[in-house]
């Protein structure tokens, strides 16, 4: 029995997703999530999933984490990007950090099951007209997204904050933890991007975001 995993955090697209599938793939069986933390939950309770549908820009996941993140620890598993993009600069990049496959949502339904079958059966798929604008990405966005691969969530959400200003106070207020915390979470992102400052941390991360 094949078992899927939609990660989206959208409830009616992952209704509409499984009612399009379910009838293509014989006693399929669905879980499903909506952000990092609780896809990372779905995997762990699994035990066995054949694949991941996962979204890239649904909470947590921001600048690529969810993809290196779930793709980094989770190699055996194959994951199929869904986004509403389809930008080639993103799925260059999505592929380059572990993605099997990468599909528009507003992709037809026999182009989503396609890409599954082909990912199920050891291959990689993108659109047919997007192939030859996928490109290779910098040894420096590599060696960039292994460092922030190494970022717990708690820690890449810390991250977030210090790109968006906020001040250790508010940090800890929104996280609800102490502003020790946060500050050992920022020692530790520090330590794991190579960096000394708030601002080399962000400006390091803003270098994985595509600008299109």
């Amino acid at each position: 029995m094949p078992k899927f995993l939609i990660a989206d955090d959208h409830p009616l697209f992952r209704e509409a997703l499984k009612g399009a599938l379910s009838p293509l793939y014989e006693a399929v069986e669905f879980t499903e999530s909506d952000g990092l933390e609780s896809t990372i939950e779905s995997i762990e309770r699994s035990g066995h999933l054949d694949i991941i549908l996962l979204d890239l820009s649904m909470p947590g996941c921001e600048n690529f984490y969810g993809v290196i993140r779930v793709c980094g620890d989770y190699p055996h598993i194959p994951v199929i990007v869904i986004s509403a993009s389809d930008h080639p600069k993103i799925i260059s990049q999505a592929l380059a950090y572990g993605a099997k496959g990468y599909v528009s949502k507003s992709a037809a339904v026999a182009s989503i099951s396609e890409a599954i079958d082909t990912v199920l059966n050891g291959g990689t798929w993108v659109p047919e007209e997007l192939k030859n604008q996928i490109d290779n990405i910098s040894d420096e966005q590599q060696e960039i997204a292994a460092m922030v691969s190494e970022l717990t969530p708690k820690q890449f959400l810390v991250l977030n904050y210090l790109q968006e200003g906020k001040l250790n106070k508010q940090i800890a207020y929104d996280m609800s933890v102490t502003e020790a915390t946060v500050k050992a979470h920022t020692s530790a992102i520090f330590k794991k991007l190579k960096v000394n400052t708030r601002t080399q941390a962000v400006l390091l991360v803003e270098k994985l975001q595509t600008n299109i």
